[in-house]
């Protein structure tokens, strides 16, 4: 696998661009065929927004003409762990009522986040809410949910870029990639990606 130095970090390239971009036109087309051509694409700020761009570039080269939205949902408060209580940061504009809605994050890790949205959606009266991670760990569940469409499951590592980051850095990474070695005064990385979980 590769390795780059940026910043002081020695960071591992887990998947790379192609590998990632290969895989946002394989779930495309796997929204398409259940979806319908309109969908309601909810991107789930901050994590997300490499990915959801990316994504709904694919969307459009597989045909569909999504609308987009974006939410801000926090369960971390100050800390870098989940208080397990999810508060809505910015929410959307959009009616969903009827509406099939896809919320698109970055990593599903405890599933408490997307677990509140999907919910909060559907009692809102959205006719299917369907969700959407570039990174499952399904190891770390601690809410009932299973991702609809998933890009990679990922093993059970600390990952930044393409969108993901630790104390804001990384995120401009065109890849995902796990840190592996940091300057000897920064200290290690939480267990965690710190965002939505």
């Amino acid at each position: 696998m590769t390795t780059i130095e940026r910043g002081g970090h020695r960071i591992r390239v887990l998947y790379s661009p192609e590998e990632i971009a290969a895989r946002n036109g394989e779930i495309a087309q796997e929204i398409g065929t259940r979806a319908g051509p309109r969908p309601l694409v909810i991107a789930i700020l901050k994590g997300s927004f490499v990915f959801a761009a990316d994504l709904l570039r694919a969307l459009y080269t597989a045909g569909l003409s999504p609308e987009v939205e974006f939410m801000s949902l926090s369960s971390y408060g100050a800390g870098t762990e989940s208080s397990g209580r999810v508060t809505v940061l910015r929410d959307i504009d959009s009616d969903v009522k009827g509406r099939t809605v896809i919320l698109v994050d970055d990593i599903l890790e405890s599933g408490r986040t997307l677990a509140y949205a999907k919910d909060l959606l559907a009692a809102r009266g959205a006719d299917t809410v369907l969700t959407c991670v570039l990174l499952d760990k399904p190891g770390k569940r601690a809410a009932d949910i299973n991702p609809d469409f998933v890009g990679f499951t990922c093993p059970d590592l600390f990952v930044v870029g393409y969108g993901m980051d630790v104390a804001h850095a990384f995120r401009e990474l065109p890849f995902v990639g796990i840190v592996e070695e940091r300057a000897p005064d920064d200290g290690a990385p939480e267990n965690g990606n710190g965002g939505n979980d």
